[in-house]
């Protein structure tokens, strides 16, 4: 039980890995969190999105609970993405949480998420969703334990 994030693209940049890291270090099981990046397609498109979505699915297991970040999804609150979570856990499931490319991911990803989360309706820059993802992640951890990360 914990979770993996696969994100489309490059490498975090500085700033970000430095962000990332602030944050992962302090998570803990379930919570704690493996990255892995998937190269982007050289493809452009749908051709693009597709390759990138085979990629993704290829690293998903049955019992996976694969969560989507999409804009058009879900918003939750970080109370209630802490109890998603922490629901998902409970069952014994490692999440998989999907970035995916600049292109987005074809009908077979969507299709096989479990949940899809918006983090908003705007659209952000991938290497931010990287890092706003890692801060949520520790938030939902603080909540779930009852520390006071968390002000309401």
């Amino acid at each position: 039980m914990s979770v993996k994030v696969l994100a489309i693209g490059k490498k975090h940049e500085s700033w970000v890995s430095e962000g990332i890291d602030r944050y992962v270090k302090r998570l803990k099981k379930p919570f704690d969190v493996t990255w892995q990046l998937l190269p982007h397609s050289s493809r452009e498109g749908d051709a693009a999105r597709e390759e990138e979505s085979t990629r993704i699915l290829a690293k998903v297991g049955e019992r996976d609970h694969l969560v989507l970040l999409d804009e058009r999804g879900t918003n939750f609150d970080s109370p209630g993405l802490s109890r998603h979570l922490q629901g998902r856990f409970d069952a014994g499931q490692t999440v998989i949480l999907v970035i995916g490319g600049a292109y987005g991911v074809d009908g077979s990803v969507h299709s096989r998420a479990n949940t899809v989360w918006s983090l908003s309706q705007l659209v952000f820059p991938h290497q931010l969703v990287r890092l706003v993802v890692a801060e949520q992640l520790y938030r939902a951890q603080e909540i779930a334990g009852g520390r006071p990360y968390h002000h309401v």
